[in-house]
């Protein structure tokens, strides 16, 4: 059974008007269904509405059990406690973690009606697979009240050291909650390590015996469907759209996020601003795509964050005009079709992952499986999981602004032979390292602890 924030389910309407759930095709289930298929698994969690209903749905060989949630638990649970509290708290990028007792106290019941809902639901002796922050506490709960499962977690996110956690004051909980577990799951050893210490800290008279088998995981994507998909007639037609659409100019340079203030957004804009003032491009060589996804937009810091991004776009523009009239950044600001995604990644040069934190960036890895013929420079933040497993991408420390833009300058001189050596390891490493490995050790390693 897995068990995540919200159900990867998505609505819509036929040619009646009557609404038709679909399978959404996430890099979870992309990750877990081949691992799951024929095992009879559930997937627990929000369906995204108000119906108020939990009757269950059984799409593509997954039987999906919702839970109903109200609006108010949604606001205090998901956009307070989790997105305004826990996030930044693991985060950890020097924005302070806001918090309320009703946010904790929504984020409480909800963590107990998704543990009711998986044990009304898992069967005997059954292995109950539950995904990250949101839900930190459903192990321990489920734990009381189904001693007989085997339960595993993964954390998607950074997990910060011991210090910076403890400082949280329902950090003991949280820590609780992940010591039911049998397996514990992280993108890198170091968070792997934070959560040791923090767990000891914490609880100092708990035995390193009785602590809860922990270990990196770094998940990936299905490597071989995005290549597959980004090899296809109207993906490459949309990338030529786009570089006709832009002049065709020399350098294509890419951004991909949703937007939020962990993504070193800013960084990236201001480096490209550095670059232009340099004259290594100019507004009519190069361009800068920044295709973002709005998020959280009833959050004050993800308000301020896009109100700063507009800002610096609108002054680059300005200050670096083209003679076609094409801006030098152009800002896709929307939720944007798989097909024009994998256009982005097929008519870029250089791709720019800066984030300031990140559990893993599988746009990194998304980008590289979408580079058939070997050409295209990967730019990727040091504090991203994805850089432990990408050494062949130009590494970058994304708080120093000039130093982005020296990768952005190396980019531009590398000789297409180094470029071809360095895209053609990382296709290779993405390639072997995909989703479906990542599912196969964390679920086995599931097994064998509850063998163990």
């Amino acid at each position: 059974m897995v068990v995540s924030n919200r159900l990867p389910i998505a609505y819509r309407e036929d040619s009646t008007g009557a609404t038709i759930p679909l399978l959404s095709p996430g890099g979870l289930v992309a990750a877990l269904a081949p691992a799951l298929a024929g095992s009879g698994a559930a997937w627990v969690g929000w369906d995204g509405t108000f119906s108020g209903s939990e009757e269950p749905l059984d799409l593509e060989g997954f039987s999906l059990q919702p839970v109903s949630l109200t609006q108010a638990q949604i606001t205090n649970h998901y956009e307070g406690l989790s997105n305004s509290t826990l996030w930044p708290l693991f985060h950890n990028v020097g924005v302070n973690p806001e918090y309320s007792e009703a946010w904790w106290a929504d984020y409480l019941q909800v963590n107990r009606l998704f543990a009711q809902r998986v044990c009304n639901v898992v069967a005997e002796d059954g292995t109950v697979f539950v995904q990250d922050y949101q839900l930190m506490l459903v192990p321990e709960f489920v734990r009381s009240l189904r001693p007989d499962v085997a339960i595993g977690y993964f954390h998607h996110i950074p997990f910060p050291d011991a210090t910076h956690v403890a400082g949280f004051e329902h950090a003991a909980e949280l820590l609780e909650g992940l010591g039911a577990c049998d397996v514990v799951g992280f993108q890198r050893q170091s968070d792997v390590d934070h959560f040791r210490a923090c767990l000891q800290e914490l609880n100092p008279s708990v035995e390193g015996t009785s602590l809860p088998h922990s270990a990196a995981y770094p998940i990936s994507i299905d490597s071989a469907a995005v290549s597959t998909a980004a090899s296809q007639p109207m993906v490459l037609a949309k990338a030529q759209e786009y570089a006709t659409s832009w002049g065709n100019p020399e350098w294509v340079f890419l951004g991909v996020d949703r937007l939020d203030y962990t993504k070193g957004i800013t960084q990236r804009l201001l480096a490209f601003e550095e670059l232009l003032a340099s004259g290594a491009v100019s507004a009519d060589t190069a361009v800068f795509v920044q295709a973002g996804s709005p998020s959280r937009e009833n959050v004050a810091r993800y308000q301020q964050l896009s109100a700063e991004i507009d800002a610096i776009i609108e002054r680059v523009n300005t200050t670096f005009p083209s003679v076609t009239g094409r801006p030098a950044v152009v800002y896709l600001r929307e939720n944007l079709p798989r097909t024009d995604m994998l256009a982005l990644f097929v008519v870029a040069d250089v791709m720019v992952v800066s984030s300031l934190a990140d559990g893993m960036n599988l746009v990194a890895k998304e980008f590289v499986a979408a580079r058939h013929n070997d050409t295209g420079v990967l730019i990727l933040s040091t504090h991203a999981g994805a850089a432990e497993q990408m050494p062949e991408a130009l590494l970058v420390d994304s708080f120093v602004v000039s130093d982005i833009t020296k990768v952005m300058q190396e980019a531009l001189i590398m000789e297409k032979g180094e470029t071809a050596r360095r895209m053609k390891q990382l296709r290779a490493d993405v390639a072997i390292h995909d989703v479906a490995e990542w599912a196969t050790t964390i679920l086995g390693d599931l097994s064998q602890a509850r063998k163990a």
